[in-house]
């Protein structure tokens, strides 16, 4: 009888050998019935994620009209060229394309409205219309100098949206005497031009009404800057607010914006930031007084 002595480092080597040979992120070869071999599709990315698969939509926690004691609704908007709000626009999947592959879903397409109270659906005709916009060129022949005009169809982009407009409520619930808030409505905005190309104002491309928009951002994950594995769902970042905006609108006897009171520089932001934090005292002065 031989004694064998094998050394630590031989062990630990095979040991690894075997480990990376089972384990490996090798796509696995599928033979067809005409003897065909397929490849799998090479995987981008060290293991599979299956967050996205799973994660379920959580449904809100019932609300009796009864039990809400006081509510304002409020109009924000969120600038995307903030630097809290960049992962709007990430160009591998910004939010404005999120809603537009949801509009085209075959199963169950999204619905998209012209108005913020959610009264005039819009058909897909219409959305085409705001989508793609025709304009007239004027095209000069290089030979006979002869100048005609051409229609030329024009897609939106996603780097044209440079704001979102958010509608929602802040409300008392009397049942947990705590202050909470719900958003209704989100609109791209789309800049106004005049016929000399300047820049006269914005408006919304649609209103998507968030409630049923829910459960597709759910399933949709935002860009994490910092960490490519720690990644949450536009869902999620809607419902923390993990974002930048400022205050437009509070409902008021006049209907009227800040804008058409404060005009559109300092001092509308100023008026913007008392009414954020008079809402966000009322909880407070609730208990105080």
């Amino acid at each position: 009888m031989f004694k064998k002595n094998f050394s630590p480092f031989l062990i630990l080597s095979l040991l690894t050998f075997i480990s990376v040979s089972g384990f490996s992120q090798v796509p696995d070869n599928i033979m067809t019935e005409s003897g065909t071999i397929l490849r799998e599709a090479p995987l981008d990315d060290i293991t599979g994620s299956s967050i996205k698969q799973t994660k379920k939509l959580l449904p809100y926690e019932p609300l009796r009209e009864a039990d809400v004691f006081w509510k304002k609704r409020v109009w924000r908007v969120i600038d995307v060229r903030e630097k809290m709000n960049q992962t709007f626009t990430y160009p591998v999947r910004p939010l404005f394309q999120i809603f537009l592959d949801a509009i085209k879903n075959e199963e169950k397409p999204m619905r998209v409205f012209a108005d913020e109270d959610f009264k005039q659906e819009m058909n897909q005709e219409q959305i085409d219309k705001q989508l793609f916009k025709i304009d007239s060129v004027p095209i000069q022949d290089p030979v006979t100098y002869e100048i005609t005009v051409k229609e030329v169809k024009n897609d939106l982009n996603f780097a044209d949206i440079k704001r979102y407009r958010v509608k929602e409520i802040w409300y008392f619930d009397k049942q947990s005497s705590t202050q909470k808030v719900r958003i209704l409505g989100i609109a791209p905005l789309i800049q106004v031009k005049s016929d000399q190309g300047s820049t006269i104002g914005e408006t919304p491309v649609f209103w998507v009404y968030y409630p049923e928009a829910r459960e597709y951002l759910v399933n949709e994950m935002v860009f994490n800057p910092a960490n490519d594995a720690s990644q949450i769902s536009w869902e999620d970042l809607m419902e923390m607010r993990y974002f930048s905006s400022y205050i437009i609108k509070v409902s008021n006897v006049g209907d009227q914006r800040l804008q058409n009171q404060f005009g559109s520089g300092r001092d509308m932001l100023l008026e913007s930031e008392k009414l954020k934090q008079s809402i966000f005292n009322y909880e407070n002065d609730l208990w105080v007084h």
